[in-house]
């Protein structure tokens, strides 16, 4: 008990000490809960999980609304009882993804920099408790955040009532790396006052007030990030066909010779492409960015990062030990920001930032579907990619050009679903090459496209269907046969392979 006096720095708040079990007893069916959590880090799970003991027992729903996705203690804890009716704003738990893909749970997929205005202007309904972990509370009853901060400073603003989670698995050392800072709302707004990935704008803490603490729960539960897998010869070619044409790009006067702002999205292939840095002669390197992964420690190690400017860090648990081990090395490289901050499209579209995420499947003209299987299974959700494919000076998407041995092309004729339109999509890199569609026209894209990223087996077929298309719509500047367009999805539907 000793270690949890110690974070609660206020006297007063110590006696609201409770255990889960006491703070799970709070909750009431239909209550919007929000909580902290970007990513499998600094979600509470203390409480979740006693709140779901609670549920086996006594069946009841609440409105889960986070920063992105969580942790098992958290989503998955809740899925498994059925405990959610709501979802929002990202997610990437099986069980909830099953849920919502049954119609258990009805999920909000929203771009992560407007969840939190949306919230605080009352669209979504009110925040009746927000729940958040934090490494220390201070002396003015403020929160010390841990690592991610996500929503969590919004949603303490407009609730109700504040629960915190004190992580005494979370080190101390993590004080002093958050820039707190909640943007007034329209028609009060504010430009936000950051020119260069390096500003500090806000606080260090989540401001909160005692007397909307009701409850302070210890807990000793580590974040449980995700490993990574071994970078493949797939991630490497796109790796390396990244680094070839952004240093076509300096070449050609475009940007400066340390690149422009980063940013890079969340997984395996994400995390490559950002390795691919530590060996090239890039140096002085900047990030903005949403997540924070290894490839980034890797570049602090080698002496090539600036800042690494995100809203949450979520690294391998390699990773994460790797980090605990030399906290006050990486800190001074590392910056937390709200996601509304670090995905602000404002800020990104000011700083020029190199936009960097992954694609489910992209059509030929240069639509991007991240979301959904086949048009109608969600998979995770839009996330950030939109905050920063629509505002970025330069947006790059990624994916292998097949999935399932070869049965899924990801290259089609039409997106089965659309989240990112062609009109922000800038580069497409597969394993098979590039395609550059800056000033091309929809029949010069999917030239590009096809003969550069399709896989060679789906080549043949893509070509036949964009010149028949053209053929019977006479040239038209979008060809389409309608009854075909969606011809490839329907076939791996039908049999299990979209090759003919």
């Amino acid at each position: 008990m000793i270690d949890i006096l110690d974070r609660v720095r206020n006297k007063e708040l110590q006696s609201k000490i409770v255990t889960a079990e006491e703070a799970a007893a709070f909750f009431k069916e239909g209550m919007n809960v929000a909580t902290s959590g970007f990513t499998a880090s600094a979600y509470p799970k203390a409480i979740p999980l006693a709140l779901a003991e609670r549920m086996k027992k006594e069946p009841f729903t609440i409105n889960l609304w986070t920063g992105a996705s969580t942790g098992p203690e958290l989503d998955e804890a809740l899925a498994k009882v059925h405990g959610i009716k709501k979802r929002l704003p990202y997610q990437t738990d099986k069980d909830l993804r099953n849920e919502i893909n049954d119609g258990s749970v009805d999920y909000l997929d929203l771009h992560l920099s407007e969840s939190a205005q949306l919230s605080r202007c009352g669209y979504l309904g009110k925040v009746d408790v927000a729940v958040v972990e934090a490494c220390a509370i201070t002396e003015e009853g403020n929160i010390i955040p841990t690592t991610s901060l996500g929503n969590a400073a919004s949603y303490v603003q407009s609730a109700d009532t504040v629960i915190v989670e004190v992580n005494t698995s979370q080190p101390l050392e993590l004080e002093g790396m958050h820039d707190v800072y909640i943007p007034m709302d329209p028609p009060n707004r504010l430009p936000i006052p950051i020119v260069k990935a390096t500003d500090r704008v806000g606080t260090p803490y989540i401001p909160c007030t005692p007397d909307k603490i009701k409850y302070i729960v210890p807990c000793d539960i580590p974040d449980h990030t995700r490993p990574l897998k071994a970078i493949d010869e797939d991630s490497r070619k796109m790796s390396q066909f990244t680094l070839d044409f952004l240093k076509k790009e300096v070449e050609a006067g475009r940007m400066p010779k340390n690149l422009l702002p980063l940013q890079s999205g969340v997984g395996n292939v994400a995390n490559a492409v950002m390795a691919g840095f530590v060996d090239s002669d890039l140096k002085d390197l900047t990030v903005y960015t949403e997540v924070i992964q290894d490839g980034m420690l890797d570049l602090i190690d080698a002496g090539k990062l600036l800042i690494a400017s995100g809203t949450a860090f979520s690294p391998s648990p390699e990773g994460m030990a790797r980090f605990y081990k030399d906290v006050a090395k990486y800190k001074k490289y590392l910056l937390l920001r709200p996601e509304e901050i670090s995905n602000s499209p404002e800020v990104v579209h000011r700083l020029g930032v190199i936009a960097m995420n992954t694609a489910i499947e992209v059509d030929i003209y240069g639509n991007v579907n991240s979301t959904h299987i086949t048009g109608t299974k969600m998979m995770n959700g839009i996330g950030g990619s939109g905050d920063f494919a629509r505002n970025a000076y330069l947006t790059i998407f990624y994916t292998p050009s097949v999935a399932k041995d070869g049965k899924i092309s990801a290259i089609v004729p039409m997106c089965s679903h659309i989240d990112h339109t062609e009109h922000d999509v800038d580069i497409i890199i597969t394993e098979q090459g590039i395609a550059d569609l800056r000033g091309k026209a929809p029949r010069e894209r999917a030239l590009e496209i096809i003969n550069n990223c399709a896989h060679p087996d789906y080549r043949p077929i893509l070509r036949d269907y964009f010149e028949r298309a053209t053929e019977a719509t006479h040239h038209a500047n979008t060809p389409h046969i309608l009854e075909e367009a969606l011809s490839f999805h329907e076939r791996f539907v039908a049999t299990g392979s979209m090759k003919k």
